[in-house]
C-alpha cells in the first residue's frame, strides 16, 4: 500500500459518508482507506439496511453498490434522491449492464468502476463534496442576497407611506393576503413568491402625493381625487425598467391595482382580463384591508360589513372568479388581519360608512 497516496486530512473537506456494500473485503478496503481523510465513515451491507441508518440520521454523501442483496444501489439511490439531500456516488462492476447517462440520470453524482483504486475512490468523493459545498455556499449567498434585497424594498415602500402608523403592518398583510390568493388560485409557486414580495410595493407612488391630500380625513374633492390617482403612475415610473421579476410584478400591481373590473377604474380604465391577474388579484387585497383597518378618513369596519361590501362589488370592481374564491376563504384572511394586527378591542358598535366608502 506504500505506493497509494492519500490525500491527508487537512485536503479532504468535512463531510460524513455512508459506504454500502456487501462485499465485507470492500467495506474493510474503504474503512481503511477513509482513515486517511477527514470524513465520518459509517458502513452498511445493503440498501434497506442503509436507508434505515439515512433515516435516523443525515449523511452528506452515500457511496453505494448496485448488485446487492435485500435492496440493490439503484433503487436505493432512486430512494435516496427522491426523499433525502444526500449526494450518491454508484460503485459498480457492471458497466455493460449500467451506462453512465443511465446512472446519471437516478440522481446519482457520479460513479467508480469496479475494481478501483482507493486513490481513485478519495478524489472521486473529494470532487463530490467539494461541489456540494460549493452549492451550498452559493445558495447561502444567493438567500442573504435575496433578503437584503427584500429588506431594502422593503424600507423604500416605508419610506414612501411612513405617515401611515399602520403601514408596516398593512403592507405585511398585503403579501400574505396576495400569496395566499395566489395559492388558492392555483398559481404557480414562482408567481405567490413573486407577487408575496411585489404586492407590498403597490403603493409606492404615494410618495409624490402631498400630506394634505394622503392624510385628509373627509371626502376628497374632485380635484383631489385626479392628485392622488396619479400615484398609480408614479410608482410604475418609479419601478419601471428592472431586470427583477419582483420589480417588474411591481410595476405592473402600481400601475393596475386601481383599475376595476367593469372598465371604471384608473388610470387607464382597463376592463376584464386586460387587468392582469396581480393587479385583479392585489386590488381585492387592498380593498379588503383597508375596509378593515383604520385610515385616516375611517375606523375600521367589523368583519361582516367588510365581507358584505367586498360581496357587493362582484363583477363591478372585482374579478367575479377571485373574489368567489376570496370569500369562501374569507376567515383565512381574516386570520390573517388578526394575527398581524388584531381586532381585539376595537369597538364596532357604532360603526359608520366613511364619505369615501359612501361614495363607492
Amino acid at each position: 500500500m506504500n505506493n497509494v497516496v492519500s490525500p491527508n486530512s487537512t485536503d479532504s473537506p468535512k463531510a460524513s459518508l455512508l459506504i454500502v456494500d456487501d462485499e465485507s473485503m470492500i467495506r474493510d478496503l474503504l474503512e481503511n482507506t477513509m482513515k486517511r481523510t477527514s470524513y465520518s465513515c459509517s458502513f452498511a451491507e445493503n440498501g434497506e439496511k442503509a436507508l434505515e441508518m439515512i433515516q435516523a440520521q443525515p449523511f452528506d454523501v452515500v457511496v453505494t453498490d448496485i448488485d446487492m442483496p435485500v435492496m440493490n444501489g439503484i433503487e436505493l439511490a432512486k430512494k435516496i434522491k427522491s426523499k433525502f439531500t444526500a449526494d450518491v456516488i454508484v460503485m459498480t462492476g457492471q458497466i455493460q449492464s449500467y451506462q453512465y447517462d443511465e446512472i446519471i440520470n437516478i440522481g446519482a453524482s457520479d460513479f467508480v468502476e469496479k475494481p478501483f483504486s482507493p486513490r481513485e475512490m478519495i478524489l472521486r468523493i473529494n470532487r463530490v463534496v467539494r461541489e456540494r459545498n460549493l452549492k451550498k455556499e452559493a445558495q447561502q449567498a444567493h438567500e442573504e442576497l435575496k433578503d437584503s434585497y427584500i429588506d431594502s424594498i422593503h424600507r423604500l415602500v416605508m419610506a414612501a407611506e411612513y405617515r401611515d402608523e399602520d403601514t408596516g403592518d398593512h403592507i405585511l398583510r398585503i403579501g400574505k393576503y396576495c400569496c395566499l390568493m395566489a395559492q388558492k388560485l392555483n398559481l404557480s409557486e414562482e408567481f405567490r413568491e413573486t407577487i408575496y414580495y411585489a404586492s407590498p410595493m403597490h403603493d409606492i407612488g404615494k410618495i409624490g402625493i402631498p400630506d394634505k391630500i394622503l392624510l385628509k380625513p373627509g371626502k376628497l374633492t374632485d380635484s383631489e381625487f385626479e392628485i392622488i390617482k396619479t400615484h398609480t403612475q408614479i410608482g410604475s415610473n418609479l419601478l419601471s425598467k428592472s431586470k427583477s421579476k419582483i420589480l417588474q410584478m411591481a410595476q405592473e400591481i402600481a400601475l393596475t391595482h386601481h383599475e376595476k373590473i367593469n372598465g371604471k377604474g384608473y388610470p387607464n380604465q382597463l376592463k376584464g382580463l386586460d387587468i392582469p391577474i396581480s393587479g385583479r388579484i392585489t386590488a381585492l387585497a387592498d380593498t379588503f384591508d383597508a375596509l378593515a383597518s383604520k385610515r385616516p378618513y375611517k375606523d375600521p369596519y367589523p368583519p361582516e360589513v367588510t365581507y358584505d361590501i367586498l360581496k357587493k362589488e362582484r363583477g363591478n370592481h372585482f374579478d367575479p372568479d377571485i373574489l368567489d374564491i376570496f370569500i369562501a376563504h374569507f376567515d383565512e384572511f381574516i386570520e390573517i388581519r388578526g394575527k398581524i394586527n388584531t381586532f381585539q378591542g376595537e369597538d364596532f358598535q357604532d360603526y359608520m360608512l366613511s364619505d369615501r366608502d359612501k361614495a363607492g
